[in-house]
């Protein structure tokens, strides 16, 4: 089963795309709470290049990798990675004055859809937020 988040983003294609895929602006939106950081990000933005997010309760009491492998790299418009037997693809859409981003991934079977939704939905809210704090 998959899901679809998705924001729109008033900024310009280059700012968002750049934003979604340097590691030092990951570690600034990459969390669902604000009890959750990205303590580092590592990106290499190829087909068979590698991801890494390293995702922390700010208390310290638990952490994980959210890691993966690009299988789709078009710029300023579509990525797609394969992540454990999951796979994700993140569509960047212009349109007027904004940036409409779309992400569609895998359904994992540990937690309800529900709350698997609200997660990255709230992720991508922050991105969006990110990337409009930066003018």
């Amino acid at each position: 089963m998959q899901i679809i988040v998705r924001t729109s983003i008033h900024a310009p294609l280059a700012t968002v795309w750049r934003a979604y895929t340097t590691p030092a602006d990951i570690v600034q939106w990459n969390a669902a709470s604000a009890d959750w950081h990205t303590t580092t990000a590592t990106v290499d933005l190829r087909v068979g290049g590698a991801f890494s997010s390293r995702m922390e309760a700010k208390d310290g009491s638990f952490g994980f990798d959210f890691a993966g492998t690009y299988t789709a790299v078009e710029p300023q418009r579509l990525l797609a990675y394969a992540f454990g037997d999951r796979t994700a693809r993140i569509e960047f859409a212009e349109g007027g004055d904004e940036v409409t981003v779309t992400v569609t991934f895998d359904a994992e079977t540990e937690h309800p859809m529900e709350q698997q939704q609200a997660g990255w939905q709230a992720i991508l809210d922050n991105f969006r937020r990110h990337v409009e704090s930066l003018g």
